[in-house]
């Protein structure tokens, strides 16, 4: 009894330490690196095709002029500005992107998810109200936090997220995520304005909300 006990535990040991490697989001590279070309091809692969790495040049992991403030004149009143493989080809296959979100005076990064990346955000400038949602199986509870100037937050993957500058000036903030990729959904985009709409009916129910209501928001 006490071997098949101490079998189990060596079970429970080893996938301790192997599903982590399992759930990554992005796949560990299998080289010193891949940058990311766009070759045409009916081929499709789970990102992007390799570049010789002997045409590899230092440009191809640099980006400038992340610096600079970004225009926050739209409905929202922010500016995402993405790093990642699809602008920094360096990065494919390496699991990570860098975005730069500049505010202004009450503007926001709405609610939207991740579906490939942890983000951790650093706010650079102003201050920040931030929080994420959890799932349903754990009550959908709100962890929500102000931030002000050198805070740092995460917010888990695949879970809806938001920043609001509840400061008297614009802010700044920067956020790493864990993917080359980590794609973006903002939730009322994509539910009030999916191509084509969803059935007014649906969301007039899901809501609680006469469906005329929904017309509207879908206008």
């Amino acid at each position: 009894m006490a071997m098949k006990n101490l079998s189990f535990l060596a079970v429970l040991s080893l996938l301790a330490l192997t599903l982590p490697l399992a759930i990554a989001s992005d796949p560990s590279p299998l080289q010193d690196f891949c940058v990311g070309v766009n070759t045409p091809s009916d081929v499709f692969v789970n990102g992007k095709f390799c570049k010789d790495p002997k045409l590899v040049t230092v440009d191809d992991f640099f980006m400038a002029g992340l610096q600079n403030a970004r225009p926050v004149a739209n409905v929202v009143g922010s500016n995402v500005t993405a790093v990642n493989v699809n602008n920094l080809p360096g990065l494919n296959t390496l699991g990570i992107s860098l975005v730069r979100i500049d505010y202004g005076v009450n503007g926001q990064n709405p609610p939207h998810t991740h579906p490939r990346a942890t983000e951790i955000l650093y706010v650079g400038l102003g201050k920040l109200l931030v929080g994420f949602v959890t799932s349903n199986g754990d009550g959908n509870r709100l962890f929500t936090k102000t931030l002000n100037e050198g805070d740092v937050f995460v917010f888990p993957e695949g879970l809806i997220h938001f920043q609001f500058n509840v400061g008297r000036f614009p802010a700044v903030a920067f956020a790493a995520l864990s993917s080359q990729n980590p794609g973006v959904v903002t939730i009322a985009n994509s539910v009030f304005g999916s191509n084509p709409a969803i059935d007014p009916n649906v969301l007039a129910r899901a809501f609680q909300l006469d469906p005329k209501v929904i017309m509207d928001l879908q206008a």
